[in-house]
């Protein structure tokens, strides 16, 4: 029996059943483990106030560690560049559609939203590029699930939320007004759209049972986001994104950095062989950091060894 442990809010669960249905069909038993984070108990409080999106995570994490359960699946951009000792990622499942998309009570794009629309987002990144396209409108926070948000966009405070397509689409919500975002404009987190699936890294068994799921162009495509990431120093509450596509046996990465208040935007483009996807990674956000990254928003830059 393969214990799958997971936030228990209704995404989290359609996101688990989604890796314990794969599970299934290659022949495991699997059990569905709901752990409350402190980012659930404290689903009022700003992100990045309380210690931002690893207080989704870390319970899960040490239930793995006491080998309380098997497997954790938590959305990769929840997590944290550097991983516990011991646990692993050892899959990336294909990945969900990464933008991010505008829902809107009216019918009508983010361009023609009039001049100080309310528009909610708790994201710090989304927030500076919604001011960056349009620093007329005035963004708010808004919390809690993603019904709980469209339940607040439909009580008529806001005009429009941001939210992300794959949570709409894995949750099976069509919401009637939905306007994608380019995601070479308006770059998406981290890992946004792709499963992390976690594992103890001595747990052979588990291990082999989960290797059937990967899917190797976003296992490339999510190597480069996380080095990415980690060369910045980033945070999972710091206004900067990249977005990573395979093409014909290569990967190509956008990424941006922005000040909080969306009056400096950084962005670059970087590629290179799938093979190389960490490396590609690395010299964008060093770019990004040759710039003036840094002195844009708060980083902790990171040297990596090893090729760049």
């Amino acid at each position: 029996m393969i214990r799958l442990a997971t936030r228990g809010s209704a995404l989290a669960l359609a996101q688990a059943r989604a890796v314990a249905d794969a599970l299934v069909a290659g022949g495991a038993r699997v059990e569905i483990l709901t752990v409350r984070t402190e980012g659930d108990r404290r689903a009022e409080a700003r992100l990045a106030a309380i210690g931002g999106k690893g207080l989704f995570v870390r319970e899960i994490e040490q239930a793995l560690l006491r080998r309380d359960a098997d497997v954790a699946v938590h959305s990769l951009k929840d997590l944290p560049a550097e991983l516990p000792a011991g646990l692993t990622l050892p899959v990336f499942p294909e990945r969900e559609d990464p933008r991010d998309v505008l829902v809107t009570r009216e019918a009508c794009t983010l361009g023609e939203l009039p001049a100080g629309a309310l528009i909610g987002t708790s994201s710090p990144r989304r927030r500076a590029l919604l001011l960056a396209l349009r620093p007329d409108v005035v963004v708010t926070p808004i919390r809690g699930n993603v019904d709980t948000r469209l339940g607040k966009l439909a009580s008529g405070e806001w005009a429009a939320v941001v939210l992300a397509s794959a949570g709409l689409r894995r949750l099976g919500l069509t919401p009637r007004h939905v306007t994608p975002l380019d995601p070479e404009m308006f770059v998406p987190a981290i890992g946004q759209g792709v499963l992390a699936v976690q594992a103890r890294n001595d747990d052979a068994a588990t291990l082999a049972a989960l290797r059937p799921l990967d899917h190797a162009a976003t296992r490339v495509c999510a190597l480069a986001e996380r080095a990415f990431l980690a060369r910045l120093g980033a945070s999972c509450v710091t206004p900067m994104g990249a977005h990573a596509r395979h093409v014909n046996g290569r990967v190509v990465m956008d990424a941006v950095v922005a000040s909080d208040d969306g009056g400096r935007v950084l962005r670059d483009r970087g590629e290179g062989p799938a093979a190389d996807a960490e490396i590609v990674g690395r010299r964008v956000a060093d770019a990004l950091l040759a710039r003036g990254a840094a002195a844009v928003v708060a980083l902790r830059p990171v040297e990596v060894s090893g090729g760049r």
